[in-house]
């Protein structure tokens, strides 16, 4: 089953891997695996969330999104989107980034490099965004209670979340940028470092407002269709249910679109921490959106989710440390490994908690059972 399902995720590590030592040698080989660990540990909470709304969809469905809905969302964004970073922060088009890429990689990577302020603010502030809206939002699981009891408590207050990702912000902007200025004599990154950090903010916003309308969108058609077949029934008719369950589909289709494309920002924006190389970037980023796929298949079929409930939780944790590294880096060089090998921990860690959790629950369950067997060998009489 492992093997069925992750076949050609392996395959591609493979090739990819070895396609990178015998082009550029073993420093990128080592950059392309960290990558690929990286974005496969941050893919695990878009895979996570996809498998619980594709679970819901039939198998034509389910068979659009993985193929159609990855190449647009997942191989998109990951791959041409890098591009287009690089060509805004740097201010050239697509296709000088590229050459620049290629044939003056020592002035591509100062060009990228001199972006790199912007390019950590405004993906700091989208991924802050994505953990502080998980963070503050009341759950019925919980990780770490100590500590997500009181914030949920505090996510009643509306748009916490902003305001909060607006203070760090700010004290980024004037700690950081200011910092970079005195001590490196170059132009004060101040303004640039609030302009991106709002446009990731920004962007998030839309992204969330859109995502949000078409769950909105297929609520109200769930609840049309189970008032149209109660309805039905009640007039003794047959329902076409092909042709509601095709419409519900369709909306649930697009939601997982836009959500599975500001996922795919993550993995792209957490790359810059790593290296300004783009083909290596796309190596690392290309494998892990192939376990994007797998993993997706893998949770929907095995119903880990529900097995492991803790996972959601350690892939949030995994986005919160790599906003607050990007943000650091505005000012101070983080290494790779640690960048890297936070995402992996913390969602280790969620695993193994889970692991103890179901233990805990069999092992109660089990006490509980024995319980009830020797009462029930009392003898009335007794």
């Amino acid at each position: 089953m492992v093997l069925k399902t992750f076949g050609w995720s392996f395959a591609v590590t493979a090739l990819g891997l070895a396609f990178a030592a015998w082009q550029w040698g073993w420093e990128a080989f080592g950059i392309v695996l960290i990558l690929s660990i990286l974005e496969i540990s941050l893919s695990f909470d878009n895979a996570v969330v996809n498998a619980g709304i594709l679970k819901k969809m039939n198998a034509f469905w389910q068979k659009i999104f993985l193929t159609i809905g990855i190449l647009i969302a997942v191989f998109g964004m990951r791959l041409v989107f890098p591009v287009v970073i690089v060509a805004i922060s740097a201010s050239v088009g697509p296709i000088e980034a590229v050459e620049l890429a290629m044939d003056q990689p020592e002035r591509y990577e100062a060009l990228v490099t001199d972006a790199h302020a912007s390019i950590a603010a405004f993906g700091g502030m989208f991924l802050l965004m994505i953990f502080l809206d998980f963070i503050f939002e009341d759950r019925d699981i919980k990780w770490l209670a100590w500590l997500e009891r009181p914030l949920a408590k505090l996510g009643k207050v509306d748009m916490l979340s902003v305001c909060v990702a607006l203070i760090v912000l700010l004290g980024t902007s004037l700690t950081f940028a200011t910092q970079a200025h005195t001590s490196t004599g170059h132009a004060d990154k101040t303004s640039t470092v609030l302009l991106a950090g709002v446009a990731g903010l920004i962007t998030y916003l839309i992204v969330g407002g859109l995502s949000g309308h078409f769950e909105n969108k297929l609520e109200e058609d769930e609840e049309r269709e189970h008032e149209l077949e109660e309805k039905a029934k009640k007039q003794g008719k047959p329902v076409s249910a092909v042709g509601l369950a095709g419409k519900a589909a369709f909306f649930l289709f697009l939601y997982l679109e836009v959500l599975d494309a500001s996922f795919s920002f993550d993995g792209v924006i957490g790359a810059f921490a790593i290296t300004n190389h783009i083909f290596w970037m796309a190596l690392g980023l290309g494998i892990g959106a192939m376990y994007v796929r797998s993993l997706t298949i893998y949770l929907v079929r095995e119903g880990t989710l529900d097995d492991y409930v803790y996972l959601e939780h350690g892939a949030h944790y995994a986005i919160g440390a790599l906003a607050a590294i990007l943000l650091i880096t505005i000012q101070h060089e983080i290494h790779e490994i640690i960048t890297g090998s936070v995402g992996i921990l913390l969602i280790a860690a969620s695993f193994l908690t889970s692991v103890r959790r179901n233990k805990r629950i069999a092992a109660e369950e089990a006490a509980g059972g024995s319980s009830l067997e020797k009462r029930d060998e009392v003898p009335s009489g007794v």
